[in-house]
């Protein structure tokens, strides 16, 4: 009898550490398809750059954890279309934002330059609060380069479940930054220097 108790008490107690495993198991695979755009896993940040004067695009590449940041060559007066494209490896990773289009948003800084940002998304990339997330942009070039003694920049952040968002601008130093948020964390950041 002291035997059938001791076995009994056994099963039940493998059976409750059995199921704790399998619950934390799916609680740990549920956690990680909430970040479903790792920054650890992005190569590429890629703009395609189209001068509206031309219709040529231009796709730079700014490749993850490079030594070196792409030029991107923009003109005074002109006005350009931007998209932007993700990728891990070869994979387009640009659809998993059109996915979670809420948990996104991209935000433009240009320290050096006199550029005019306007936020082009379709409804595919306009979160549930309104605010575009920034995947097309239009750019209006007033003055590629201020300074010419100093570097121009575009420092472009994605930012991860952001607790609130603004299409808003500011100033920032010699330039200006498009977009503002709070809380979340970076998914991406990428470097492009300017020249004209």
């Amino acid at each position: 009898m002291k035997n059938t108790f001791k076995n009994t008490k056994l099963i039940i107690g493998l059976f409750f550490l059995a199921l704790s495993l399998s619950l934390s198991s799916c609680r740990h695979n549920d956690d990680n398809e909430k970040d479903d755009l790792p920054q650890e896993e992005l190569s590429d940040v890629l703009l395609k750059v189209t001068d509206q004067a031309t219709g040529v695009p231009v796709t730079y590449d700014y490749q993850v954890n490079s030594t070196s940041n792409p030029n991107i060559k923009l003109i005074d007066g002109h006005t350009y279309n931007v998209e932007v494209m993700f990728k891990n490896g070869a994979e387009d990773a640009t659809q998993e934002i059109k996915e979670a289009v809420n948990e996104h948003f991209l935000v433009y800084n240009f320290p050096n330059s006199d550029i005019t940002l306007t936020r082009t998304d379709s409804s595919d990339f306009t979160r549930a609060d309104g605010n575009r997330v920034g995947i097309k942009t239009k750019w209006v070039v007033n003055t590629a380069v201020k300074n010419t003694a100093a570097p121009a920049q575009l420092v472009l952040t994605l930012f991860h479940e952001p607790v609130t968002v603004s299409e808003a601008s500011s100033v920032s130093g010699n330039g200006v930054i498009y977009g503002t948020h709070t809380g979340g964390e970076t998914d991406a950041q990428a470097n492009y220097n300017i020249t004209y």
